[in-house]
């Protein structure tokens, strides 16, 4: 079921491989679900040949024509049948050793993906594009106070994915030291005749966590249109609109604590009750006192594609994506006094102890958020001796602010003193040109792609106290909170020659060269200003791979490659306060530096593909962002060394046991540690933060006819830990980072040939389960499509 959908070079190229051999396939078409054949230039044209997969076709994509890696994906036909699709993140979910820490639906600002040896506050090391545009944001890594730095999955829906490819490891030059982890590409649909969709679902929550006991309900619709021009569909334009809106109600995501230790023995303050008793991360006595954010979310997204052929083998492409946000998170208190009113500030009393709650004990936020997207491309598709392309893409934050009170509740419900961040003018803009050469044409010996590139981002947050109502009231300039940004951009140039080199055997060999520079770095406040010298930094990060056919049915694979994570803008330079929590930047921040190796094998079942892959990775001086022990500072620091090694089994099967019955699953380990790290001797050792020594997928899919299809998938991850230290032994809290088992379920239904329902529920067994926020517990959802 999930993995790509790959096939065959046979023929003269290889007169060796089997038919079925070492492709990972779709479910063969039974007759009674037979759907119109593909277009020529569909995107999912992929081949694999001695594990290194080939991509052809005309859309935009940033895949590289040679794949070195280990590579799995799903299917738009997978995502339908199979997947409770909320998000366009959630087509990643049963996909080996993938993590996205998705807390609500449409969580916009803390959907950090995971990977085998990176963790949840690792959002820089990995690369996630949708046809061919960057959606990861490396403004920043993780979450900082007020800002977040989560690819920008809100840019695409579910409804309009055609494919999702994901490429293991930093082993292909065409991609940044960001790849370490992995890179996710997004291919979207462009129609080859006219085509509607339209899509209503609803989900309902019911949650109990603490003191608080009610259901959070979300409603998505969707609506797309497309088309080819031309008698016979065969004209040069073609053409994509895609329209979305997101209401969704999250559970509650932070809480208002403190520890028992830090009240005042006395009678001092108000006598409270509702409180909740409970234990920290480090099994310390707290008190929980009430919720701190549950978000109401309204999001609106509208995208159009436009492509045109100048010839048979020249394309143009253009999209533009519009994003909108409007969201409020609001906090609950657990805490009432004698007159049965809820308190939410100034001193109180709890069993003898007497504890002084700050006005923003309760927090409340509102956020609005603007956001564009560019991506033009031109390129040449003739699978000849040379093809070229030529691409740039605009991220634009037109709008993106969050307004907070300085005033308690309840005032501060209706307004009140406050303040407003504005990130206006923040973004970032990509240029490449790429080529392909094949000097002895299509079947030669050699395959040469090649590129160069610029990247540039751009920080900006400015936090100003407002005048009038934190609610509606201006920005005062001459009341100033803080004033951070910097600038970064990276040029780039690589090539990577695939060279079949004896028969059985293929290697891909690369080199990438990035220049790197900071500039223009800032970190002001009322009462300073510093301003950063100008950095720069030049690097080489050679790769390799390696395939062997070992027989018709198994190829062996080994790849070699190093990648340079550099600092991102706000790790520099974006310092933010006021909030829940803080963030210190570091100026001085080296970059991270890795290699990372891994060696598979791969096995054709006949009705399935069975992989095994032995993964390391050394990086030295990693970026780590934690919690000041004791605090609700986040510092960003370089750890000397993290040692990763692992394994990784992976298994897909169509028609297993029985006709229709369709099973997969994985299962990884990963022993990952820090083995060195000066400035804190305590973390070495220890487990690397939020990456789990086990995790699993396992999924079965069964389809009696052509009308049903019912599924049943399970996630598993083992114990982890948030701090470097690993002292945060209570892993099922609030900042927490619990092991997890979750069962979702799925049933669809084809009413005829336009309309479809589907009904599902996702973690039925309701594990209650925690990555520093609590995430969702039993959802059930259930949707209404219809097609053209």
């Amino acid at each position: 079921m999930f993995r790509p959908l790959l096939s065959l070079a046979l023929g003269a190229a290889c007169p060796w491989v089997a038919a079925p051999a070492f492709a990972q396939t779709d479910p063969p078409t039974r007759p009674e679900q037979a759907e119109p054949s593909a277009s020529p230039d569909a995107p999912s044209g992929r081949v694999k040949s001695l594990g290194v997969v080939t991509v052809t076709g005309g859309q935009p994509t940033s895949l590289p024509t040679q794949i070195p890696t280990t590579i799995e994906g799903v299917t738009r036909e997978q995502i339908e049948t199979s997947i409770n699709a909320t998000d366009s993140e959630d087509a990643l979910k049963y996909l080996p050793s993938l993590l996205v820490r998705k807390r609500y639906i449409g969580d916009y600002n803390h959907a950090i993906l995971s990977t085998r040896a990176s963790g949840t506050g690792n959002s820089a090391r990995s690369a996630v594009y949708a046809d061919g545009i960057l959606l990861s944001n490396y403004l920043g890594n993780g979450i900082a106070n007020g800002t977040n730095y989560a690819p920008r999955w809100g840019l695409v829906t579910p409804e309009e994915i055609e494919r999702v490819d994901v490429m293991y490891g930093p082993f292909s030059a065409a991609y940044p030291g960001n790849s370490a982890g992995a890179v996710v590409d997004y291919v979207t649909r462009m129609p080859t005749r006219l085509e509607a969709h339209v899509k209503a679902g609803y989900s309902s929550q019911p949650n109990d966590l603490y003191n608080t006991r009610q259901t959070f309900n979300s409603w998505q619709t969707s609506a797309s249109i497309g088309s080819r021009s031309g008698e016979n569909n065969e004209g040069p334009w073609s053409w994509w609109i895609d329209v979305n809106r997101t209401d969704s109600h999250g559970q509650p995501l932070t809480f208002t604590t403190a520890t028992v230790a830090s009240g005042v023995p006395g009678r001092a303050g108000v006598p409270v009750t509702g409180y909740v008793s409970g234990l920290n991360t480090t099994n310390t006595p707290w008190y929980i006192l009430g919720t701190g954010t549950a978000y109401h979310t309204v999001q609106d997204h509208a995208k159009l594609k436009v492509a045109y052929d100048f010839s048979p083998t020249v394309t143009a492409a253009y999209t533009l994506g519009w994003w909108q946000n409007s969201s409020e998170g609001r906090p609950e208190s657990y805490l009432s006094g004698s007159n049965g009113l809820p308190v939410y500030s100034g001193p109180v009393q709890i069993l003898g102890r007497s504890y002084t709650l700050a006005p923003t004990a309760f927090p409340l936020t509102d956020d609005r958020q603007t956001h564009f997207m560019h991506g033009l491309s031109v390129k040449s598709h003739t699978q000849g001796v040379f093809d070229w392309e030529v691409s740039a893409s605009l991220y634009d934050y037109a709008k993106d602010q969050q307004r907070a009170p300085t005033v308690a509740l309840p005032l501060a419900a209706v307004g009140g003193a406050g303040t407003l961040q504005d990130q206006n003018g923040t973004g970032w803009n990509t240029l490449a040109a790429k080529g392909t050469w094949r000097p002895q044409g299509v079947g030669g010996a050699h395959i040469v792609d090649f590129g160069i590139g610029r990247d540039a981002y751009k920080l900006a947050i400015v936090k100003n106290n407002v005048s009038g109502s934190w609610v509606d009231g201006p920005a005062n300039a001459f009341s100033p909170v803080s004033n951070v940004g910097g600038r970064t951009e990276t040029f780039n140039a690589w090539v990577q020659d695939a060279w079949s080199f004896a028969p059985k055997w293929k290697t891909v060999l690369g080199l990438r060269y990035e220049d790197w520079q900071a500039s223009d770095g800032l970190t002001a406040t009322a009462t300073s200003f510093q301003p950063y010298a100008k950095r720069s930094e030049s690097d080489l990060s050679p790769k390799a791979a390696l395939a062997y056919q070992l027989t018709d049915r198994t190829v062996l694979k080994a790849s070699l490659g190093r990648a340079v994570r550099y600092p991102t803008v706000g790790e520099l330079y974006g310092a933010t306060s006021g909030g829940a929590l803080s963030f210190v930047n570091d100026p001085n921040l080296k970059p991270e530096k890795s290699w990372t190796g891994e060696l598979s094998a791969e096995q054709d079942l006949g009705n399935g593909l069975a992989r095994a892959t032995l993964f390391h990775e050394t990086t030295t001086d990693a970026l780590f962002s934690q919690l000041v022990p004791g605090s609700t500072v986040s510092r960003v620091q370089n750890v000397d060394k993290v040692r990763t090694t692992g394994v990784e089994l992976a298994y897909t099967g169509q028609d297993v046991l029985m006709r229709g019955l369709d099973l997969g699953g994985s299962l990884t380990y990963a022993n990952s540690k820090t083995v060195a790290n000066a400035a804190f001797p305590a973390s070495i050792g220890k487990w690397q933060p939020r990456v789990p020594q086990w995790r699993s997928t396992a999924y079965a899919t069964w389809r009696p006819d052509a009308r049903w299809a019912f599924t049943v998938a399970a996630r598993y991850s083992g114990k982890q830990y948030s701090n470097l230290d690993n002292s945060d032994v209570n892993a099922f809290a609030y900042f927490g980072a619990s092991k997890y088992f979750t069962v979702d379920l799925r049933a669809r239904f084809q009413i005829d040939k336009r309309w479809s329902a589907a009904f599902g529920i996702d973690n039925a067994n309701n594990y209650q389960y925690w990555n520093f926020h609590p995430y969702p517990q039993r959802t059930y959802t259930a949707e209404l499509r219809f097609d053209l």
